[in-house]
C-alpha cells in the first residue's frame, strides 16, 4: 500500500472521530429532569429533585407541566443577585421561561454541588440539587450579606448531598 498524504489525513480524522466518540461515551448520556405540576396548580416540582452525574455530563430540563411555565436557574449573584450555591469555578445558567414541552440543556464540567430553582415557584419549594462527580466536601455555600436570601420552603427542599451520591437519583412528589 502506498502511503499518501490523503490516506494519512483520513486515518488521522478517523482516530480523532473515535477519540471524540469515546469522550462523549465517558461523559454519559444526557439525563432528563422533568418540570411537573398538579393540574390544579397546587403543587410544582422537579423530578428528580436530586441527581448525581459525571463531570462533563449534560442535564436536560423538560417542562412536562401542561399548566405552568418554569425555569431552571442556578443560584448565583450574576442571576437576580442570588447567593452562589454552585462551585466557584462553575458557570451559572438560566433557562428563561420554558412553556410546556420546551427543554433546556446545560453541561456540568466542574465537580461539586449545584443548587437551582424555578424563578416563579421558588417560594413553593420548587428547587433541585445536582451533585457532579465526587466532590471532596459536601458543603454548600452559605447565605451572603446583600444578596437575596432563599425562602424557607426552598431551603427545606434540597435533598442531602450524601443521599444523592448514595442513590444516584432522589425523587420526591
Amino acid at each position: 500500500m502506498i502511503l499518501t498524504r490523503r490516506r494519512v489525513l483520513e486515518a488521522g480524522g478517523g482516530i480523532f472521530a473515535a477519540f471524540l466518540a469515546e469522550l462523549a461515551a465517558a461523559a454519559g448520556e444526557p439525563v432528563e429532569i422533568a418540570m411537573k405540576g398538579k393540574a390544579d396548580g397546587s403543587h410544582v416540582w422537579f423530578d428528580p429533585i436530586g441527581l448525581h452525574v459525571k463531570p462533563g455530563q449534560t442535564v436536560q430540563w423538560a417542562n412536562r407541566d401542561r399548566g405552568n411555565s418554569h425555569t431552571a436557574t442556578s443560584y448565583h449573584p450574576e442571576i437576580f443577585e442570588r447567593v452562589r450555591r454552585i462551585p466557584a469555578k462553575a458557570k451559572p445558567w438560566n433557562s428563561d421561561y420554558l412553556l410546556p414541552d420546551e427543554t433546556f440543556s446545560f453541561r456540568f464540567d466542574e465537580e461539586g454541588v449545584y443548587d437551582y430553582y424555578c424563578v416563579p415557584h421558588e417560594h413553593a419549594g420548587m428547587v433541585g440539587r445536582i451533585v457532579v462527580g465526587n466532590p471532596s466536601g459536601t458543603e454548600v455555600a452559605a447565605e451572603a450579606t446583600g444578596l437575596t436570601p432563599l425562602p424557607t420552603p426552598a431551603l427545606n427542599g434540597f435533598p442531602p448531598v450524601e443521599e444523592i451520591v448514595a442513590k444516584g437519583i432522589v425523587r420526591r412528589e
